[in-house]
């Protein structure tokens, strides 16, 4: 396949075209009846999971979804996992676009662009996913939607309607409101919705570190509070819609800014991120079953620096300062501001992404549907490092030059009922994806420093950057009903991932090149291979459902057995002779290369949920919610990383009248399967409890609640490494007048008071 060029304007208007005609064409068609679906879905209520009170990070929205834990990172950037598998390596759609985080960090995931007051539902496939929703990875998928476009009932007058909220968290004085506006009449919808948030740093259930130094003159942290976790958000989106009959027309507008988005997982923290974003979509139910074309763009314009809590100045001074990236700390630059001082370390980047896709549901018979669809998508991505002092310079760093990825897709699924106890599905998956990387150079044109920056871009250089991958994913999927108390669902699937920018075109071993350029939030400096081969996963799972007639009590277990070829690992690197370290340095901070090894990942997830009680009282209700999940390098017999370690919830709720109550207690086990490659920290179990209330009127709604009851201090497990203040840009075990910085921990954060107000007109 040659590569192809998405020109947006020219698929926009054709499509578009297409809509138009369409609507304008077809008279009234049969409604479109789908078949029942027998994909194993977790979906999260709009009324029960937006939780404003208690977070401004929709990624929390999935806390309680069986088989998905969180990477936490910025205050409203989480990264989902499922089964163990995170980031790319999980499909995340919103408002059916597939988007990419444009940074080193991963600072801006596709989820952290939509403000949790704005979700109308959120769908997860665990495990096994259909091909339909599937593609370019391998742990399962996330589709998040927006509220989607209301309409007048024929006869009636327009609609005008809204909500407004607010709400209030003491912990870290999170503060911010959402307004909403929607007018419609039959044929025209127009609606607006506006959320922003503000937070300080958040403060632990403990004195978790033992120095209160910034690496700021005058500047100073309490023993229990996370640095560089304050964060600020503003989101914008625009809707307008079209209807005719059976066909709809949307367009979607958003902006989004975070001026301030601290990381006290990361060396720096996001100063800037400024994403625009145009969606335009069609949608069509005809007597032949359903279709949807859909065409979109996004621009991402990302800025990082140290925040308030992390030193700015680096370079000469008294004190043994051994400069960016040295074991020493020292004061700071002498005079302040001198050209031998780094002024801060500017790190910009770029991307684009623009997408198309279409798909039809073809109802080949009452018993049999077929889902076919393609999809186009181009990413372009720029991450450049301007020079800074007498350190960085005198030229530009260039991190990821003219980067390209580009996939095309198509996929087709068919789904049949066999009788009233058997229905099945299969479906295959086409994907072809090129990337590209343009010539890199360092800062200096030399290795000054020790940093083999020349070395390094000139061995970049002298590749070939070009990858084409060909990748087919396969899907079979059965569900068994064998009475109106028992399903059970039995799914086998391939699946497959192309490594995305940063793990193929980052280049520099140099220490503090590396620092930049880590995804997973654990300390370490991490930079690519052009030779990286697509992960390949074969999935086995099963599902089996006990449930009463009307679902009044449940019971659901799902093991899942994951083999990955090709796994894209990592591997410690001598940056002195550029080979892969042979014996480990344990205990500190390292640079570590990607690498494709192979994983095997087995566990399994337990839901439920009963009746306790019906009194004048109210309804008592009890939930729970296990998940268990194991993963291991099989070339090394090494711990994977960031595996959430076995853990348990459970939530007794009350309801009467307009009360709805909650006493939630979480139980996790201690983390003590880590992977020594990236030397991970250890952290203790620990268990929280939670607190909620809500009272709800016909047009308003109070939510209160108390998180971490007890002020428990504990660190969590998925976290990473705590680098949120101080001398940041060192991997020294014990830096000099600085906190520790291997050994510490992410905290989670200690109590909380959160209050909520929502009103309706």
């Amino acid at each position: 396949m040659q590569q192809f060029k998405l020109k947006k304007h020219s698929v926009i208007s054709s499509i578009l075209a297409s809509c138009l005609v369409a609507m304008y064409s077809q008279g009234a068609c049969a409604e479109h009846q789908d078949l029942p679906t027998i994909t194993i879905t977790a979906d999260k209520l709009p009324d029960e999971g937006k939780l404003l009170e208690r977070t401004s990070d929709t990624a929390n929205l999935l806390n309680d979804e069986p088989g998905v834990s969180l990477y936490r990172a910025g205050g409203v950037s989480s990264l989902p996992a499922i089964h163990g598998l995170a980031d790319d390596r999980v499909r995340v759609k919103v408002d059916g676009m597939d988007l990419i985080s444009s940074c080193a960090n991963h600072m801006n995931p596709p989820l952290s662009y939509v403000d949790p007051s704005n979700v109308d539902n959120i769908k997860v496939y665990a495990g096994v996913t259909p091909v339909s929703v599937g593609g370019d990875s391998i742990g399962g998928t996330i589709i998040a939607e927006t509220k989607k476009p209301e309409f007048a009932k024929s006869g009636e007058a327009s609609i005008f309607k809204g909500e407004i909220g607010t709400f209030y968290r003491s912990n870290n004085n999170a503060r911010g409101g959402n307004i909403s506006a929607t007018y419609a009449t039959e044929s025209f919808n127009a609606g607006y919705t506006g959320a922003i948030t503000k937070a300080d740093n958040y403060k632990a259930g403990g004195n978790f570190k033992n120095s209160l130094v910034t690496g700021r003159i005058g500047h100073t942290l309490p023993l229990d509070e996370v640095g560089s976790t304050a964060y600020e958000t503003t989101n914008q989106m625009l809707v307008l819609a079209l209807k005719r009959g059976i066909h709809i027309v949307e367009a979607k507008l958003g902006y989004q800014n975070i001026p301030e988005q601290g990381y006290p997982n990361q060396r720096m923290d996001m100063l800037d991120n400024e994403r625009k974003l145009v969606n335009l979509r069609y949608l069509g139910d005809f007597d032949w079953g359903g279709l949807e074309a859909r065409v979109y763009h996004e621009k991402v314009d990302h800025y990082m620096d140290f925040g308030a809590d992390k030193r700015y100045w680096y370079g000469s001074a008294s004190g043994g300062n051994t400069g960016v990236g040295g074991s020493g700390n020292g004061g700071p630059c002498a005079p302040v501001g001198t050209a031998a001082c780094a002024t801060g370390m500017p790190m910009y980047t770029e991307g684009k992404t623009s997408g198309a896709s279409v798909k039809g549901d073809v109802k080949l018979s009452q018993q049999e549907l077929l889902r076919i669809g393609g999809e186009l998508q181009q990413y372009r991505l720029d991450d450049w490092w301007e020079a800074s002092g007498a350190m960085m310079r005198p030229g530009t760093f260039l991190n990821v030059n003219n980067g390209k990825r580009d996939r095309a897709a198509l996929f087709g699924e068919w789904e049949k009922t066999i009788d009233s106890h058997w229905t099945t599905l299969a479906g295959v998956r086409y994907e072809h994806v090129k990337t590209d990387a343009g010539s890199v150079a360092g800062y200096d044109s030399t290795n000054a420093m020790g940093s083999n920056q020349l070395r390094d871009s000139t061995a970049f250089n002298a590749r070939n950057h070009n990858k084409t991958d060909h990748n087919w994913d396969m899907t079979a999927l059965a569900r068994y009903t064998k009475n109106a108390g028992m399903d059970m669902a039995f799914g086998l699937a391939r699946k497959v991932r192309s490594p995305n920018l940063y793990e193929r075109y980052t280049w520099s071993t140099w220490q503090m090149a590396a620092l930049m350029n880590n995804t997973v939030g654990d300390g370490n400096g991490y930079f690519g291979d052009i030779n990286l081969k697509p992960e390949k996963a074969h999935t086995l799972s099963a599902t089996f459902d006990w449930h009463a007639a009307d679902r009044d009590w449940e019971f659901k277990a799902t093991p899942y057995f994951t083999y990955v070829t090709d796994y894209i690992d990592a591997v410690q690197w001598n940056t002195a002779t550029n080979t892969a370290r042979t014996t480990l340095l344990r205990d500190q901070f390292t640079v570590l290369r990607y690498a494709n090894q192979s994983a095997r990942i087995f566990g399994m997830d337990v839901s439920g949920q009963m009746p306790l009680a019906q009194t004048g009282a109210g309804a008592f209700r009890l939930k729970g919610l296990l998940n268990y999940t194991n993963g291991k390098n099989r070339d090394t017999g090494d711990d994977l990383y960031n595996i959430m370690p076995l853990n348990a919830k459970l939530t007794l709720t009350h309801n009467y009248d307009q009360w709805n109550n909650a006493v939630e207690l979480l139980v996790v086990k201690e983390k003590d399967k880590l992977s020594d490659a990236r030397n991970e920290m250890r952290t203790p179990g620990y268990s929280l409890v939670n607190l909620r209330s809500s009272y709800s009127w016909k047009q308003a709604r109070v939510d209160f609640g108390i998180e971490n009851l007890f002020d428990r201090e504990y660190a969590l497990p998925l976290g990473g490494a705590y680098v949120g203040q101080g001398t940041t840009m060192t991997t020294a075990t014990v830096p000099t007048g600085s906190v520790p910085l291997w050994g510490t921990a992410m905290p989670g954060m200690g109590r909380s008071i959160n209050v909520g107000l929502t009103l309706k007109y």
